[in-house]
């Protein structure tokens, strides 16, 4: 009778060697360069795009053209965000997304194959934001917003497959990304959706604060306080937005809180760990025996 286990595992195996999102210990040389091509190209890919279409419109297209903060204007709703504040976070992204991609250069092989561990995320990112780029400032807002779900499951992936990146690898590639995409759910959905009536002011009081929610999971789950402040600056990008378009409203007041929240726990989560005083490994869940073994071990 054949072993099918060996099989098996002989397809496994070959799936994994194949795969470019599997986790490897060590990468070949040949893999090493082809990462740092295709994340330097990439990267240049979304930049120049980026640039490009932060100060000019599209010039083909059948729908309304604008530039990307043109839309945004156009296009206001609840979720519509400062673009000063926003364009300041993106580029100090880019800036640190260049010192990743310098660590695929570096002589530390640990930072190597942790840069080239997520590697294939990046490049999967820029590509999809490149699309997404193209796709909203010419109006095609569902195709945007199915397009930005792919990219949030890509991240999602990236972040719970490898969430104990080093900080200088995880934040520009995993945290930062993810949440920027996940508020930006929101924000091109309600453009989407048409989201201007009063009965959608009332939905969006109620869905902001899964942006609060979503937070607290990742501070309470895995210690992770960059997310936390990265939400809480896309919080307050929501919040002077909607205090400048509509003082009398929630969405500004509960945006400010969520900030506030936000805030206040990151330091919380993350001044202990600065300082050499937190108990618990970022990168995992802490349960109910990880928080008591403080207590026995004073015991």
């Amino acid at each position: 009778m054949p072993n099918t286990n060996g099989v098996a595992s002989s397809a496994h195996r070959g799936i994994h060697a194949i795969n470019p999102f599997s986790a490897r210990e060590d990468h070949s040389r040949e893999a090493i360069i082809a990462h740092k091509i295709a994340t330097t190209v990439s990267w240049l890919l979304l930049f120049i795009t980026s640039v490009y279409y932060t100060f000019e419109h599209p010039h083909e297209g059948k729908y309304h053209r604008h530039t990307i903060w043109g839309q945004n204007r156009a296009h206001r709703t609840p979720f519509t965000m400062n673009s000063v504040i926003v364009s300041i976070y993106w580029i100090v992204l880019f800036i640190l997304q260049i010192g990743y991609n310098w660590h695929l250069y570096a002589s530390n092989t640990v930072y190597v194959n942790a840069a080239a561990n997520v590697g294939s995320h990046f490049v999967a990112n820029n590509l999809l934001l490149f699309g997404f780029i193209h796709l909203w400032t010419r109006s095609h807002f569902w195709l945007a917003e199915l397009l930005l779900i792919l990219n949030f499951i890509n991240l999602s992936a990236a972040y719970f497959r490898h969430s104990t990146t080093p900080r200088f690898i995880h934040i520009p590639v995993v945290s930062a990304p993810l949440a920027w995409n996940f508020v930006a759910l929101y924000w091109v959905g309600a453009v989407m959706v048409h989201a201007h009536t009063l009965p959608a002011r009332i939905v969006a009081n109620i869905f902001i604060w899964g942006i609060l929610a979503y937070g607290v999971f990742f501070l309470a789950a895995f210690k992770d306080y960059t997310i936390g402040f990265e939400l809480s600056i896309l919080a307050a990008a929501i919040g002077v937005d909607q205090f400048l378009g509509h003082i009398i409203a929630l969405q500004w007041i509960f945006a400010f809180i969520i900030m506030a929240l936000l805030f206040v726990l990151s330091l919380a989560v993350g001044v202990p760990g600065l300082l050499g005083r937190d108990p618990f490994k970022r990168g995992e869940i802490v349960d109910e025996d990880r928080e008591r073994a403080p207590l026995l071990a004073d015991e």
